[in-house]
């Protein structure tokens, strides 16, 4: 499967709708809370089938040497197929040629394995998103 960064107005369309219907709409968000004030200024990946996002994901440059992994988003029927893991492997490598020395992110507790699979190690316990979904902070070294 091949990872795009958005470009088209069709593109960037299907990469918010599916962050709104995974991340937001289940929790009566309104619809635009999907949609970042620093969108710009990150980097983005997609994967797209039949027409569709099946995953979604962004990150942006948090500090210096440090990115900062946001909005990860698999549609609900192809989760478990290792789409995760190829945007955030795409979003890895994007952070090593830019020399970046770590990643970090803000995981929601049930997503805390599948980053604890990819070498993410909880480092505290965060923030809680819309007073229900606890979120743990987690950071990987691309240092080696």
């Amino acid at each position: 499967m091949k990872v795009i960064s958005p470009s088209t107005n069709d593109e960037w369309q299907l990469y918010y709708q599916l962050r709104f219907e995974v991340l937001r709409e289940p929790w009566n968000q309104a619809p635009g809370s999907e949609v970042l004030s620093d969108e710009k200024e990150a980097i983005h990946g997609m994967i797209i089938q039949n027409g569709l996002a099946i995953g979604v994901a962004r990150m942006h440059e948090s500090n210096p040497n440090q990115g900062q992994v946001r909005c990860v988003a698999v549609a609900s029927n192809q989760q478990g197929k290792g789409i995760g893991k190829i945007l955030m492997t795409y979003l890895e490598e994007i952070a090593k040629e830019k020399k970046w020395k770590e990643i970090m992110l803000e995981a929601r507790e049930n997503a805390v394995p599948f980053y604890k699979s990819l070498g993410y190690q909880i480092t505290k316990e965060s923030y809680l998103l819309f007073g229900e979904i606890q979120h743990f902070t987690m950071s990987k070294s691309l240092e080696k």
